[in-house]
């Protein structure tokens, strides 16, 4: 049992598997010559980021019994993400995950997730419920919801917690883990009634409440409850709504290497600004930041920025927050 005093900052439940990236740019995977091979997954990326900034995270997943399973326990460890929760299934492989490298704005994916991923079978024997309940930030992913049993492992944890402040969802989708738009929307709207803050993109938002236009897309958040919604717009900056607040920040712009980790590690920024009890507009800022050296960057994982980099950012330039 996780006593209070003894509660994660932030536990994470959601996608690992190793990042197989080429060293390469601009070119296709049938030529690359070499690649690099990191920790990757989204939840498991976030509680790395968050970790950066001296938050204390832990991950609940899964892995197979194989060489790469092993990688991610043990890389999650090293980044200062407690793996007590990454359990290993004797049945299905560790993903393995390739992307192809196009700056500024291509970087296709390839997952290798079947038959199952482990992260998908996830039971309720695989979670601390009083971790849960305690942890001060609990973030859960769309891809959580797309396979049972992870499904309703996703549902018996909320209803453990209850809709505690700082239960966030991350909107996530991707297509190629579920049937369709509107079976991930059924699941989506469910979840919205079991968390307090909500973060996606436009396209997710569309997924999640049917609008891409983000001024629409947060107010339709907020009616189905949650405190604070967060639509994340590209290259037009982001905007935060509560029921009380609007707050719209502009992007911070960098030469881009490769994009895929930038929201992972705005999430892991996030949580930070969260409990740090900043402004809107402070958290936003510091995120964005965050989310911008990681896209100037290779990898994902190991690329994840400290508190005292995106501070530097915020000094040195004209971006800065209240």
């Amino acid at each position: 049992m996780t006593m209070q005093n003894e509660a994660f900052d932030l536990i994470t439940i959601g996608r690992i598997g190793t990042d197989i990236y080429p060293l390469q740019d601009g070119v296709g995977l049938e030529d690359v010559e070499t690649f690099g091979k990191y920790l990757g997954g989204s939840a498991t990326n976030v509680a790395v980021a968050a970790a950066r900034h001296g938050l204390r995270t832990a991950v609940v997943t899964g892995v197979g019994n194989d060489p790469f399973g092993r990688f991610c326990i043990r890389e999650a460890g090293r980044l200062g993400v407690d793996n007590r929760y990454i359990f290993v299934d004797e049945e299905n492989p560790t993903p393995v995950t390739f992307c192809e490298i196009f700056p500024p704005d291509d970087f296709p994916l390839y997952f290798y997730r079947k038959p199952q991923a482990p992260d998908l079978n996830i039971r309720e024997e695989n979670l601390d419920i009083d971790a849960i309940r305690n942890a001060r930030i609990y973030w859960s992913t769309v891809t959580g919801l797309s396979e049972e049993p992870s499904r309703s492992s996703h549902f018996a944890a909320w209803d453990a917690r209850g809709r505690r402040e700082h239960t966030v969802l991350d909107l996530d989708y991707r297509p190629m883990f579920w049937e369709s738009a509107e079976i991930a929307r059924e699941h989506v709207q469910k979840a919205l009634a079991h968390v307090t803050v909500a973060v996606g993109n436009r396209e997710e938002c569309e997924v999640a409440v049917g609008e891409t236009d983000p001024q629409r897309a947060a107010d339709a958040l907020l009616d189905r409850g949650v405190e604070i919604a967060i639509v994340k717009q590209g290259p037009k900056g982001v905007l935060a709504k509560t029921r009380d607040e609007s707050v719209e920040v502009p992007p911070y712009f960098v030469d881009v290497v490769n994009g895929l980790g930038a929201g992972d590690s705005f999430g892991g920024a996030l949580n930070y600004g969260l409990l740090s009890g900043w402004s809107l507009e402070r958290t936003l800022r510091f995120a964005n930041v965050a989310g911008a050296i990681v896209a100037s960057r290779r990898e994902c994982s190991t690329a994840m920025p400290e508190t005292h980099e995106i501070d530097e950012v915020l000094k040195e330039s004209d971006y800065v927050g209240n």
